[in-house]
């Protein structure tokens, strides 16, 4: 058994039964990214679960470098917007990209200001790597000015026109 380092904060995605699937679909989307570990629900796993013998329990997979596991556990929770992940994007492009691989088959519902659900339930944020700049500017009406216009993004954030809110007079 070799002896790894592992993250010391990983985060855990609760998955009714489709752990393994979503690794592979967020994996195919971002570089970087790898499926590391599957393992197996036993005989003596799965006392109390409704999950069957050698059904998928966890996979272990990398987004970017950063390390998260997706258990199947059955129907008992499920996703919610209070946890979200942000993708930072240098370019529209990158929104473009990562917009449009997310949001395949999730909930149109719930697009907004950047805001997505993917397929799964699992929220994210699609949004320009200088967002928070902007919008923590020392001067307040520039700040102010991004804002209302972030607020008024109906889906997917266009990274110009946060530009220009920001540098308009």
């Amino acid at each position: 058994m070799s002896i790894n380092k592992i993250q010391k904060i990983t985060t855990n995605l609760w998955f009714n039964n489709e752990a393994e699937e979503a690794a592979k679909f967020y994996t195919s989307i971002f570089p970087n990214s790898k499926v590391s570990r599957v393992t197996r629900y036993g005989k003596d796993k799965n006392e109390g679960n409704p999950l069957s013998e050698e059904k998928v329990m966890t996979v272990e997979f990398q987004l970017e470098g950063q390390d998260f596991v997706g258990l199947n556990g059955g129907p008992r929770y499920k996703f919610t917007e209070a946890i979200s992940f942000i993708v930072n994007c240098e370019t529209q492009e990158e929104i473009d990209y990562f917009w449009d691989k997310l949001s395949e088959g999730g909930d149109e519902k719930a697009q907004v200001c950047g805001w997505l659900k993917d397929k799964f339930g699992v929220s994210w944020q699609v949004v320009p790597a200088t967002l928070n700049e902007m919008v923590s500017d020392e001067d307040p009406v520039k700040a102010e000015r991004v804002m209302k216009a972030l607020l008024q993004t109906k889906t997917k954030i266009n990274m110009e026109q946060l530009k220009k809110a920001y540098e308009s007079n």
